[in-house]
């Protein structure tokens, strides 16, 4: 299944909304074992310890001192466990010093009662909402989708990741969307910012908690994690001279997001140290429509025998104008793509690609967020990741039907 996350609409305020999702998977207790003996409340007088196992009704009870029924609160927690309550927030806290039975017993009664931790008093208590803001563009995207995704499997389990997508990466939109995180006290934000106007925005910005950047490039004086879009394009443009061709013609992306521009460097720069002609440079929008279109000019060409497309959708919509003009692929026209979208695989023929490692990018940028959260600001540059390229069937030695 392709990887997606929900889009985040800017309201009416022009403020974005915020959707808040759990990290992967569920956090295991290892509760802790409390010490009965250092803190915990002797029973009642002429009352079992075991008196109020089956009362599920304590939280419901009305509170010493007149107060009202409500919600379970840690003191009725420690009196069915026959625990103090401290004995209850080392448990809850995963403190190491407490026992088996004693964790069982905390356990059995925060079942028994329905009891939730309140998140506001923890919050005051240890000063960490274990809250992560992510701000992003366009997120229907396979890459921008894909990463989202990458950070969500990345995040510790106790914590939870917040999303903000931008309509457009002005620096305004920028500073609304860091300050409503601020207000809602994240420990720290990852910003996803594929576009020259997204990284100039944060070359101005000042936040009061931790932030990392991915996808802005690999010369961005920011802290940040990045693929190696380049050294990607470049193995690709490669493989074909490597097959025959005497040059590649590229279907970039949109000039304005560095993914096209560093594909484009790449692609460049391996045609001119082969001494190979360097064809004009055409652009798409990322969509197979876009793909289609400059497919059908480039179709017209009979020189075209190899194209580096841009990402994978336009390589679909490339090869679709191909087989509409008569030129086969790889026969008559080899195509590489970028990106490896689970559909590559099932294309007719099946797409040679890029492929980029999303999980190692959320994990590294999750990595270097959390120790900037621990205090560890020192800027230390990333290396870049490097893509793969994945060989199928869609390239071949030039004229070979």
């Amino acid at each position: 299944m392709t990887p997606t996350a929900d889009s985040q609409p800017v309201s009416d305020s022009g403020e974005p909304d915020i959707e808040a999702k759990p990290s992967n998977g569920p956090r295991t207790a290892k509760v802790p074992r409390s010490d009965e003996e250092a803190g915990a409340a002797p029973p009642a007088e002429g009352k079992p310890l075991d008196a109020g196992r089956r009362s599920p009704a304590l939280g419901q009870q009305a509170r010493p001192g007149g107060g009202q029924p409500g919600r379970p609160l840690m003191v009725d927690v420690a009196r069915l466990a026959g625990v103090s309550h401290q004995t209850v927030s080392r448990v809850l806290n995963d403190h190491p010093h407490v026992s088996a039975k004693t964790r069982a017993d905390v356990v059995a009664a925060i079942r028994d009662l329905g009891y939730r931790p309140n998140a506001a008093a923890r919050t005051l208590a240890t000063g960490r909402t274990k809250v992560f803001g992510v701000i992003s563009v366009d997120n229907t995207l396979y890459g921008p989708s894909s990463m989202l995704y990458g950070l969500e499997q990345a995040a510790p389990p106790d914590y939870m990741v917040a999303i903000a997508r931008l309509d457009s990466f002005d620096r305004p939109s920028l500073h609304r969307a860091v300050e409503r995180f601020l207000g809602q006290n994240v420990e720290g934000i990852i910003v996803v910012a594929p576009q020259t106007a997204a990284v100039e925005a944060l070359m101005y910005l000042v936040t009061e908690v931790p932030l990392v950047v991915i996808k802005c490039g690999t010369h961005a004086p920011l802290p940040s994690v990045a693929i190696d879009n380049l050294a990607g394009a470049a193995r690709a443009t490669q493989y074909l001279l490597d097959l025959g061709h005497e040059t590649v013609h590229h279907l970039g992306g949109p000039p304005s997001w560095l993914d096209s521009q560093e594909r484009a460097d790449g692609w460049r720069q391996t045609l001119r140290a082969a001494g190979a002609p360097i064809p004009d440079l055409v652009f798409g929008d990322w969509s197979a429509r876009s793909g289609y279109e400059i497919g059908h000019r480039l179709a017209a060409l009979d020189e075209v025998t190899a194209v580096l497309s841009g990402n994978d959708q336009m390589a679909l919509g490339l090869m679709r104008a191909l087989s509409e003009r008569n030129r086969n692929v790889p026969g008559d026209v080899s195509v590489v793509g970028f990106d490896d979208i689970p559909e590559a695989a099932f294309f007719p023929p099946p797409l040679t690609t890029v492929r980029q490692d999303f999980g190692e990018l959320g994990r590294r940028a999750m990595h270097m967020l959390m120790d900037r959260i621990s205090g560890d600001d020192r800027f230390v540059p990333s290396m870049p990741i490097i893509p793969d390229l994945v060989v199928r069937a869609s390239a071949a030695p030039p004229g070979r039907r």
